[in-house]
């Protein structure tokens, strides 16, 4: 069924004392929303987060950039940078700064939101912390090249087209390495699934069986908190120790 668009109107019932609206938005992309995709948080960006970053496409902010934000920010998503303008409402003593800046992701149409903090003690703290929902897997096309481990504490995946995007993972359902935990054991069941349809399973939660004993057994392990960028191949070598 197509979409009409059709002029935004409220209705307003005194006895009832409150107004009816509905608000619609068109996602460029697709759809994404906290009920379904893991909402991820960029505190300590790695070579992958500036890579990933250096590809996201400036826009203003749209409905969806609200849902990562308090609500009681989302009008302070519209101030300008302190750099852009020093009488912004964002500006903090002069040269601070708490402003937002929005962006989507172009191969998956994820909205993606920095916050700013800035001290104003001439920016000797001076760092952007990204906010932006995982995929819930790669696009139809897509083919696995590389998994990256523990990058900025995140994960990513890489597809064989060079395109890198966080690690496909669902609400509430984050991944780990070096324990023994519910995290890690997500973890190790996504690459047994990767493992087993040689690359083509890349559905977050898509693979409902036991993780392979060796990945758990590695994914647990020490081995496995370091920064690392593996192949196929290099899981398959594992599961094969």
């Amino acid at each position: 069924m197509s979409y009409t668009p059709r002029e935004l109107r409220t209705t307003y019932e005194p006895g009832k004392e409150y107004l009816h609206f509905v608000l619609a938005y068109e996602p460029r992309i697709g759809a994404v929303g906290s009920a379904m995709n893991a909402d991820v948080t960029i505190e300590r960006p790695g070579p992958c987060t500036r890579e990933w970053a250096g590809g996201l496409v400036r826009c203003d902010p749209n409905a969806l950039h609200t849902t990562l934000v308090d609500p009681r920010r989302i009008p302070d998503l519209f101030h300008p940078c302190v750099d852009d303008d020093k009488d912004s409402p964002a500006a903090v003593a002069g040269s601070g700064c708490g402003c937002f800046r929005t962006w989507y992701d172009p191969h998956f149409g994820l909205p993606v939101v920095a916050e700013h903090y800035r001290t104003a003690d001439g920016g000797r703290t001076d760092r952007w912390t990204y906010s932006t929902y995982a995929p819930l897997e790669l696009r139809a096309g897509d083919t696995f090249a590389s998994l990256v481990l523990n990058d900025g504490g995140n994960f990513w995946i890489r597809t064989a087209d060079g395109v890198l995007t966080l690690l496909p993972q669902e609400h509430q359902g984050g991944y780990g390495t070096g324990y023994g935990g519910t995290g890690p054991g997500r973890l190790a069941r996504y690459i047994t699934g990767l493992l087993a349809s040689d690359g083509r399973q890349t559905n977050a939660g898509g693979y409902q069986a036991d993780a392979d004993p060796r990945i758990a057994a590695w994914v647990a392990s020490r081995a496995a908190d370091a920064r690392q960028e593996l192949t196929l191949r290099d899981l398959q070598r594992i599961a094969q120790d």
